[in-house]
């Protein structure tokens, strides 16, 4: 039996793509990844990450990884699309890349039988989907795919720092990045990389006016 387990990274990030993975395996593999100490990316260190990511390459029947610009993102929001259907409908597209018996997707949303609905109506044929909450700490397969998926996003990243410097994680919640931010806004350069979606950006957009209008 061929498993794929599909997951993303850099959802919540302020600045920096959006990453989706899928990966899959022969069954039998799963127990060899799980040897290997493949668990959820959020809980590795970056040079396990980094060490697991070719081994789970060379391991998989296939991988297929998406990368969201932070252009994208912000053009389908403001277009009215959510955040969700856009991740659906990437996530539609490894599943018809990538053939396998059956597909774990770790749910963005907090009711999952929502979310597979929503990949249902896009792929529009009978597969076989287990859509679950927390499915990166769950299943090897998942796991794998967040590895894939948060060492992509971390090279993009430091991609970006080589151009910008360092900024921090990318994260709203890291003052590292808001201070970045802040500098930007006062030299009036804002960079595509930036999700002016955000309500992050949106509040600094608005403090800042209001500073100059005093």
């Amino acid at each position: 039996m061929i498993i794929c387990g599909i997951d993303e990274a850099g959802r919540g990030p302020i600045i920096g793509p959006m990453v989706i993975a899928g990966v899959s395996f022969k069954k039998e593999v799963l127990k060899d990844l799980i040897t290997l100490g493949v668990r959820d990316s959020k809980t590795l260190s970056p040079n396990k990450r980094e060490e697991l990511f070719s081994k789970i390459k060379t391991l998989s029947e296939a991988y297929y990884i998406i990368k969201i610009s932070s252009s994208e993102i912000d053009n389908a929001i403001f277009s009215g699309l959510k955040l969700t259907k856009l991740e659906a409908k990437y996530i539609a597209e490894i599943i018809k890349k990538i053939y396998a018996e059956i597909y774990y997707v770790d749910s963005p949303l907090n009711n999952p039988n929502a979310f597979l609905k929503i990949l249902n109506n896009l792929i529009n044929s009978k597969i076989n989907i287990v859509c679950e909450i927390k499915a990166d700490e769950k299943y090897v397969q998942v796991s794998a795919a967040s590895i894939l998926a948060k060492v992509e996003r971390d090279n993009e990243i430091k991609k970006l720092y080589k151009k910008y410097g360092y900024f921090g994680s990318g994260y709203p919640s890291d003052e590292r990045t808001i201070n970045f931010l802040k500098d930007l806004l006062s030299k009036g350069n804002i960079p595509e990389e930036v999700r002016k979606s955000w309500k992050t950006y949106k509040k600094l957009i608005a403090t800042y006016r209001n500073q100059t209008l005093k």
